[in-house]
């Protein structure tokens, strides 16, 4: 039982690591789209907000919560 639990942080911890890793990538894929994107000036709008709260989510270590802003950033302009 004490393996099984040691097992389940060390998963967690990997997740939230690879997750962490993921957000810059994110972001930078999110700048270069822009100007290409062919949404509307109030999609795009929409998506930038998206984009600065996934940012302050990285930053805050909220990193799941980070890639769910940045994949409905990305989908806003069509990326």
């Amino acid at each position: 039982m004490k393996k099984l639990s040691l097992l389940a942080v060390a998963l967690m911890l990997v997740s939230f690591t690879a997750f962490g890793g993921q957000c810059p990538g994110m972001m930078k894929k999110f700048d270069a789209a822009v100007p290409s994107s062919r949404a509307s000036a109030a999609q795009i709008q929409e998506a930038k907000k998206l984009r600065d709260e996934g940012e302050a989510l990285h930053k805050a270590g909220r990193h799941p919560e980070s890639v769910e802003a940045l994949n409905k950033a990305m989908k806003l302009i069509g990326a």
